[in-house]
């Protein structure tokens, strides 16, 4: 987990104006570390990020003090934490995504984020029957061992995280504000009991308001974390069919709940079911889709077990199946990112997010270039 001043760093990176995810990716892949880009030079900088975002880089600093001693006083209170891309417990389903969070605000248990997800979401209007069929779904799921996973709105998400927190798998609830804010006002109550029983994560800075442009970048991530999305109802043109598309486009599962025919709240399933959702009329029919078969429930206390959202090391040799990938194709040389990715079959986001708690380990050190060579015990 990374260290307070190591966490001032990356705060500052993600909170510096005018410099979005992908230029933060694209900065930590060419300089490593945030205290790196930091140190850098600013034509050093200007070749990576453009002269506008160096500049704020580097003349930034005081204007984003206050928001970073805030930040680190919130992750100082009992349950709250900060995970960054370097944290062994980073959930590592999001390394697959396209555009994974730098960085994630997290209240209540940690944890929850390296167990298996599946997520159920659906409309802020939904029937009785479909609030119902999504806490049922979900109380099913959970006891199977599976962490729901929703994003805290109204109808359909609400009623998910009820029946997950009827498990001991428990749920986790995306938000599309800050992490110190409940929305809407009407799940507060809900969200005081996510808190303490299971997660709540942001990747948006404390105090941000619900705004709309918010959560479809939320959606994404409840898509990103899990096995599969289960859309209980929907509009057609709603975001939960939003959801849904953006868990096919990273190869996971989307399973969809048939409806009357006459309902508009069944139109954008069946949408969904024909464009190749799997229909589904019992929890039995996700899990055998996605050939689960055991439970995996974390409990609060319960030891994770290896390879689980951390990285053992034996001997200074890395026992981690990932980062063993990385030290092979690293080989003996100084290597570029490309090459390390061609090698290793890896993304470059999957790179990133295993190279640097390496480096943190004396595992491999950055050179200039943007090259890494390995560190021999």
């Amino acid at each position: 987990m990374s260290t307070p001043p190591e966490l001032a760093a990356w705060l500052r990176l993600t909170l510096t104006p005018g410099v979005g995810a992908e230029t933060q990716r694209k900065l930590l892949t060419a300089f490593g570390l945030p205290e790196a880009i930091f140190a850098a030079s600013f034509s050093a900088l200007r070749g990576v990020a453009g002269e506008v975002v160096s500049g704020n880089l580097l003349t930034a600093g005081d204007s984003v003090a206050s928001a970073i001693d805030s930040a680190m006083a919130w992750a100082a209170e009992a349950g709250n934490s900060l995970i960054t891309l370097a944290d062994a417990d980073y959930p590592r389903a999001l390394l697959d995504a396209p555009d994974p969070p730098v960085l994630l605000y997290c209240k209540g248990r940690r944890e929850l984020l390296s167990c298996p997800m599946i997520a159920i979401v659906g409309s802020r209007n939904a029937t009785a029957q479909g609030e119902r069929d999504a806490t049922a779904f979900a109380k099913a799921l959970g006891e199977a061992g599976l962490t729901i996973v929703s994003g805290l709105a109204l109808g359909v998400d609400a009623a998910a995280h009820r029946g997950g927190l009827e498990t001991a798998a428990s749920t986790i609830a995306v938000i599309g504000t800050g992490a110190d804010r409940l929305y809407p006002a009407r799940n507060a109550a809900l969200g005081r009991e996510l808190a303490d029983r299971g997660a709540i994560i942001s990747e948006f800075p404390l105090g941000t308001a619900a705004l709309a442009g918010n959560f479809p970048r939320r959606n994404r991530i409840i898509a990103g974390l899990a096995k599969g999305t289960l859309v209980v109802e929907a509009a057609p043109n709603s975001g939960s069919l939003i959801t849904a598309r953006l868990a096919a486009d990273v190869g996971r599962e989307v399973f969809a709940i048939p409806g009357s025919i006459h309902s508009p709240m069944a139109r954008g399933c069946h949408q969904l079911i024909r464009q190749g959702a799997k229909l589904v009329e019992t929890a039995e029919d996700i899990l055998e889709e996605l050939r689960w078969n055991r439970p995996s429930a974390v409990k609060r206390g319960t030891n994770l077990p290896v390879g689980a959202g951390r990285t053992p090391s034996v001997g200074g040799m890395v026992t981690d199946t990932d980062q063993t990938r990385v030290i092979q194709a690293l080989g003996q040389s100084p290597t570029n990112l490309e090459t390390i990715a061609t090698r290793s079959g890896l993304t470059p986001a999957a790179l990133l997010a295993i190279l640097l708690p390496m480096e943190l380990n004396g595992q491999v050190a950055q050179l200039p270039g943007g090259l890494y060579q390995r560190i021999n015990a």
